[in-house]
């Protein structure tokens, strides 16, 4: 029983870990390299593919030495499974997982790095709510919170906020726990915001305001 469940446990730890690869790449090329952030997703997803492909030359070549698909054919699928991947969790979210109907069209305005993190973990944790994005300083206002000069939730020179809350309140304290604990992993900033509004705080480093959370 134990073999069959360790075994079980590395499938899903293998099929995992490319999109693992691809999140934390682009994160790199956007904290190290200050790439642009459509040129971190880029490079995320032909990392990621090259991962793939090689996958696809150990199955084949375990499978069978006969009627093994070409090099480029492989190479082909390999950016075909992460392109379609990496789209999906750029453009699509669940509805389900937004606290309000504004918010879907809100997401857009958020850096595509963290919208495909999202997007992942969502996979995974069917209930996770996303209750912010994108605001003004006059959203703080609205709130009845201090205005805030700084917030990675206004848009950054590259066009994008660069952070989102995500609802902790009627969650397991565990769930919550492993998806800070993903986020972290993923190389991005979390904060917990605890009282009446308690919310996960999640941002990805601006190189306008680098000690900006």
């Amino acid at each position: 029983m134990l073999k069959i469940l360790g075994s079980i446990i590395e499938l899903v730890s293998i099929i995992i870990f490319p999109f693992v690869v691809l999140i934390r790449t682009a994160v790199y090329l956007h904290v190290e390299e200050k790439l642009i952030p459509w040129a971190c997703i880029a490079g995320g997803v032909s990392f990621t593919a090259i991962l793939i492909f090689l996958y696809l030359t150990i199955f084949y070549g375990r499978l069978s030495k006969k009627n093994r698909p070409s090099f480029k054919t492989k190479f082909l699928v390999a950016f075909f499974i992460v392109g379609i991947y990496s789209a999906h969790g750029l453009f699509y979210i669940s509805s389900d997982n937004f606290k309000s109907a504004d918010l879907r069209d809100e997401i857009r305005k958020v850096h595509p790095i963290l919208r495909l993190s999202v997007s992942t973990i969502a996979h995974l944790d069917k209930k996770l709510i996303i209750t912010d994005g994108d605001r003004q300083p006059e959203d703080y206002i609205k709130m009845g919170l201090p205005s805030k000069k700084h917030s990675l939730h206004y848009k950054q020179s590259n066009g994008y906020a660069h952070a989102i809350d995500l609802r902790t309140n009627g969650r397991y304290e565990l769930r919550n726990f492993f998806v800070r604990i993903y986020f972290k992993l993923m190389g991005f900033q979390t904060l917990r915001h605890v009282g009446t509004d308690d919310h996960l705080h999640v941002s990805l480093k601006s190189h306008d305001r680098p000690y900006s959370k």
